[in-house]
């Protein structure tokens, strides 16, 4: 294992309108599940990108949260995901930057998330990111849409959709 990262993550999340031209983008596929449960009071999730595994602690909150993250092996991964049972999804993270060179997250989700697509903005500061103006091709903002987050998402499925566990 490696130590554990520790970072304030400071981001806006938002819906997609139009799909910029994915081509152009840095792709990898991701799986994440989560140990914890709805309702508890931090997230831990585990998740693959790319080949790579990690363990990562997120705390509550909106558009800033507290993250801590570790790179853990795929034995450990393995190991842990049976707990994830019923909290999993999989989506394909294209990573890019708009015109101001500003990165940006897009994931397109698959499995019975699609045809969901989120795109996530990440700030040094909440001023910088509340000063934000998206661009034409990002819907809604959901930032503070609790209903949008990996978790509930893992959980409960898409909003507005009937729900996934029946």
């Amino acid at each position: 294992m490696t130590e554990a990262t520790e970072a304030v993550e400071i981001e806006r999340k938002f819906l997609v309108a139009q799909l910029p031209v994915l081509e152009e983008l840095k792709a990898k596929p991701v799986r994440q599940g989560y140990v914890t449960q709805a309702g508890d009071s931090v997230e831990l999730r585990l998740r693959e990108k790319g080949g790579a595994f990690f363990l990562t602690l997120k705390s509550e909150g909106g558009l800033v949260r507290m993250e801590r993250e570790i790179e853990i092996d795929a034995a450990q991964f393995e190991a842990l995901w049976p707990a994830t049972e019923g909290r999993r999804l999989e989506k394909t993270r294209y990573v890019g930057a708009l015109p101001d060179g500003t990165g940006f997250e897009l994931d397109v989700f698959t499995g019975t998330l699609a045809p969901l697509v989120l795109v996530e903005v990440e700030f040094d500061s909440a001023e910088a990111a509340r000063a934000f103006t998206p661009p034409d091709w990002f819907g809604a903002d959901v930032t503070e849409d609790r209903r949008y987050r990996n978790r509930a998402l893992a959980d409960d499925g898409v909003p507005g959709r009937p729900e996934r566990r029946g």
